[in-house]
């Protein structure tokens, strides 16, 4: 019997991976809707390889092309954001929440509100509406699959144990590109070299997080509400070759670890899977050729991040949500030239400091508390020098 599969977010590199997979095994599933924000020639060629039933672009601005695309093809075409909600409500056996940002929180809920298994990529879904999510989750008897390959690692190193058991979650962190630079060449670090990844193949945006180690950060707030060890039982490693992926220790002082190559396709199989194992086209892991793996503390004074990420999950309320709509408008403008990469950080925390909310109860409260957050960031960034 095959699957159904609904991938919001097909045309990112969440969406590449999963659908290599899924051509992989092409008998095994089968495709009810595909989206995308706006890529309509790319979205219409793999609605109409997959035979998918749906598709649609958050832009409705792009749905005439989409239309275009698709003619004669039997594929439904729609756009907007009530349609990529409308993609999340049809019921399938997983839908992959792979759409960048906040545009994939109401999507990511509708099909959490459904009921169903979520393979959840969505970064924003747990760091800026963690507690409005997972108490969805409670309420709807939904599934959180996490698709991070650091959130994945934890969740196979936690089957088959006991929460109460573990004393310890670990999260690995390459360290960046940037790892080994002192302060001023850090400083005067460029986009370009933000974005060259050391061991993975990623946008832009989340290479740069990368580079900051805000990824990090971010991934700790996401960590705490999957798993609710208690902040002072989640903590970061540096490990540079990325092979490790994450650890869980328990109160036994035995320690799982999950090991894997640096490619998406590794976790998205676990939760594609789940509860069982799938084959991947990828090389076995020869660890007599990596020939060491190694670690550190992360430096919170040249990479303040994962401090300030902390300090937003002890302090609660809206103090996350601010926190990613922050950095994400201070990771443009470093792209675009407008601020050095120190200033990165640097902006975000002023935002934090400078604006106060309430916690969230509803996704509206999320996406108000967000849009704000970017206004505040912008205003800082009109105060941030250049350097």
């Amino acid at each position: 019997m095959s699957r159904t599969i609904t991938l919001l977010g097909a045309t990112g590199s969440i969406g590449a991976s999963t659908l290599d997979l899924v051509r992989r095994n092409r008998s095994e599933w089968q495709v009810e809707a595909l989206t995308a924000n706006c890529s309509a020639k790319e979205l219409a060629v793999l609605a109409r390889e997959f035979g998918a039933k749906v598709a649609v672009v958050g832009d409705e601005s792009c749905l005439p092309d989409l239309r275009e695309a698709l003619a004669g093809s039997g594929v439904e075409a729609a756009g907007g954001p009530e349609a990529l909600c409308y993609a999340a409500q049809r019921p399938v056996d997983m839908t992959v929440a792979a759409i960048v940002g906040c545009a994939g929180l109401a999507p990511t809920m509708a099909a959490v509100e459904r009921g169903g298994t979520i393979a959840l990529a969505n970064k924003e879904a747990l760091v800026s509406a963690g507690n409005v999510m997972i108490s969805a989750v409670a309420k709807h008897g939904a599934i959180l699959l996490p698709t991070d390959s650091e959130h994945n690692a934890i969740f196979q190193c936690l089957s088959g144990g006991k929460m109460e058991d573990v004393a310890k979650i670990t999260l690995t962190a390459s360290g960046g590109p940037f790892r080994t630079w002192d302060a001023a060449a850090i400083n005067a670090a460029t986009p370009e070299q933000a974005v060259a990844h050391p061991n993975w193949s990623m946008g832009a945006k989340i290479s740069v997080d990368s580079a900051t180690m805000m990824n990090k950060g971010l991934e700790y707030i996401e960590a705490h509400h999957l798993f609710p060890v208690g902040l002072d039982r989640l903590g970061i490693v540096v490990h540079p070759q990325s092979i490790i992926h994450s650890m869980v220790e328990f109160r036994d002082r035995s320690t799982l670890a999950q090991l894997g190559p640096s490619d998406m396709r590794v976790p998205i199989a676990s939760c594609l899977a789940y509860p069982e194992r799938m084959e991947t086209p990828l090389e076995p892991l020869n660890l007599a050729n990596i020939g060491e793996l190694t670690f550190q503390a992360p430096n919170e004074d040249l990479f303040p991040a994962t401090r300030i990420a902390r300090e937003a999950i002890e302090t609660g309320g809206a103090s996350p949500a601010i926190l990613n709509a922050a950095n994400e408008i201070a990771v443009e403008a470093f792209l675009s030239g407008q601020i050095g990469f120190s200033r990165i950080t640097a902006v975000a925390e002023a935002t934090l400091a400078r604006y106060d909310a309430p916690s969230p109860s509803t996704l509206e409260d999320v996406l108000a508390i967000d849009s704000e957050a970017r206004k505040r960031a912008a205003e800082a960034l009109e105060h941030a020098p250049l350097v």
